[in-house]
């Protein structure tokens, strides 16, 4: 007999609700207020370069973990239109999932699967499709000793899919532009398990090596960013001495994200299609990616007239220095998001996604193919847990 249990109080929450809604008239005062103030300092710093680069350099010499943005050579505000491809590239899309170690399983397993699309522009010829599926077992779980988190099977699968980039770009000669979802840079797992994220960096760095050396360019797409990395440099602008060295704590602009920057509706700083400037990523990353390897972004509006949508688009040093490989990124990104039509997203990378995702059932399924094996060979198998078959028989109540 399935017993229902307790709702959620939604007089109690209701209530609170209320407190909020009542605290909205005052936020949007400082949040507009903190906006006009973005705005007007962005227009007083556009070409203040050699300003505002000494002055984060001030500032990250008080705190080296400083993160925000460091301009270049392209003024704060500017705005660039797409430039005519001279070349029809191949480009190819990787996304991740993953199946983690639950340890209320009978069978203690987890899975890493990656899902590729190979397209070659302008040729008429169908996408192909790459999965590469990776079981994880027995010793695999224990990475350095330690049983494995899902921070560091996360890790597993982030640098998986830019090694599969790696691999599908070998054979191909013409110009490859390669491209994820998220952040260029390896997250997660630093204070989990410190060996293991410093173990995946490394070969991280050298996949990307690989890639640089071919001349192929490779960028991560950030959708819906919420990152402030311009908004933080506006605030170095703002601190003073004092402020700079507890900067961790000064959020005078808070509230305001780069996202609302470039993509205001009433006065996008963006035209649909147009990117940012780029800037360098000033964080303690430096000190990881060096080089060619340095991260750096730009901001692009993917959207269209009355309806912006600004990503964070990470690229490496490398494609940076070359402008011809930054414009034909830039023209690959604005027409894959067209191909979405109005819910504006790498068109491969969407495809990418759908390869690569692993449902429930299909997790159920290895289970039992795995425990199936186990007991062919006189393994032992455990049992799940009575939590994990209380939580079974709740969904099948549910149905």
């Amino acid at each position: 007999m399935y017993i229902c249990s307790m709702p959620i109080n939604y007089q109690e929450v209701y209530t609170q609700i209320q407190s909020v809604g009542a605290g909205a008239k005052e936020r949007r005062k400082k949040k507009e207020e903190a906006q006009a103030q973005a705005r007007e300092l962005l227009s007083h710093f556009d070409d203040k370069l050699d300003a505002l680069r000494a002055k984060v350099d001030s500032a990250k010499a008080l705190d080296p973990n400083l993160r925000c943005a460091f301009p270049l050579d392209e003024n704060l505000a500017s705005s660039f239109d797409v430039q005519p491809a001279s070349v029809s590239p191949t480009l190819i899309a990787a996304d991740g999932s993953q199946i983690n170690p639950d340890r209320h399983g009978a069978v203690q397993f987890g899975l890493v699967n990656v899902g590729a699309i190979i397209m070659k522009t302008n040729s008429g010829a169908a996408p192909e499709i790459s999965t590469e599926s990776e079981l994880l077992f027995g010793d695999d779980l224990f990475p350095n000793g330690a049983p494995m988190s899902d921070g560091v099977v996360a890790l597993k699968r982030d640098l998986a899919e830019r090694m599969k980039l790696d691999e599908l770009s070998k054979r191909i000669k013409d110009e490859v532009v390669t491209f994820t979802d998220g952040p260029l840079e390896l997250w997660g797992a630093k204070g989990e398990d410190a060996q293991s994220y410093l173990d995946f960096v490394e070969k991280y760095k050298t996949t990307l090596s690989r890639l640089q050396t071919r001349g192929v360019t490779t960028a991560g797409y950030v959708d819906k960013p919420s990152a402030d990395l311009v908004i933080r440099l506006l605030e170095v602008m703002m601190a003073d001495d004092e402020q700079l060295k507890k900067f961790r704590e000064f959020h005078p602009l808070r509230g305001v994200s780069d996202r609302w920057l470039y993509g205001e509706k009433e006065n996008p700083l963006l035209k649909p299609g147009h990117r940012s400037a780029v800037f360098k990523i000033q964080s303690s990353s430096d000190k990881t990616y060096k080089g060619v390897l340095e991260i750096h972004f730009f901001y692009l509006n993917v959207g269209t007239e009355g309806h912006p949508w600004p990503v964070r688009v990470e690229i490496p040093k490398w494609v940076v220095d070359d402008k011809e490989k930054l414009n034909l990124l830039h023209a690959v990104l604005v027409e894959q998001c067209r191909m979405m039509g109005s819910r504006p997203y790498p068109y491969l990378l969407h495809r990418a996604h759908e390869t690569a995702v692993v449902k429930h059932e299909e997790k159920q399924q290895i289970e039992q193919l795995l425990t199936l094996e186990l007991r062919k060979n006189n393994e032992e198998v455990d049992d799940g847990s009575y939590k994990q078959s209380a939580k079974d028989l709740q969904g099948r109540a549910r149905r």
